[in-house]
């Protein structure tokens, strides 16, 4: 796969004519066309390494992507809108989007979802970052495990220091 896939994604976003939150269907080319990209994909909002370090590492490093060619950033998860919408206000994020793939439509698409169900959570992402260039797909990282199908949940390629290590060492 070289481009990301076709999907929607719905989202309540921040309304520009009225106050308060307004319903968005959001497609890959809105999200992805005459852009640079960042997306990280992980298994879902709440869960402690996708809190404590996956998310708040982008956020905290939001400047320095967008320094290296980075239009947007945003985190992907198969959760609804309300539950990404409320985590990360709960993290205090302001920077990176949420992209909520509440069915797993483009998570299905791009061939990472798992079945998480040995922990309660039903199909999940496999977590993964990638850097998106028109829709074109230019870098991405894979956690270990996917293909074996493994039962774990490893962190070790998908965080935004490997992922800023490949911009500046390819600008």
């Amino acid at each position: 796969m070289n481009t990301v896939p076709n999907a929607t994604f719905i989202a309540r976003v921040k309304s520009d004519n009225a106050p308060g939150w307004a319903w968005a269907n959001l497609s890959t080319d809105e999200i992805f066309s005459g852009k640079t990209v960042a997306v990280f994909a992980l298994p879902g909002a709440f869960t402690p390494t996708c809190s404590s370090t996956h998310l708040p590492g982008f956020e905290s490093n939001y400047d320095e992507l967008r320094k290296q060619g980075i239009d947007e950033v945003y985190c992907l998860s198969v959760n609804d809108t309300f539950v990404m919408n409320s985590w990360l206000s709960s993290l205090q994020v302001d920077n990176v989007k949420p992209l909520p793939d509440g069915s797993g439509e483009f998570t299905r698409k791009m061939g990472m979802l798992v079945n998480k169900d040995n922990l309660g959570f039903g199909f999940r992402s496999w977590r993964y970052s990638m850097i998106v260039k028109n829709r074109e797909i230019t870098k991405m990282w894979v956690e270990p495990g996917f293909a074996d199908n493994a039962d774990g949940d490893p962190f070790e390629v998908s965080d935004v220091y490997t992922m800023l290590t490949y911009l500046k060492e390819n600008a």
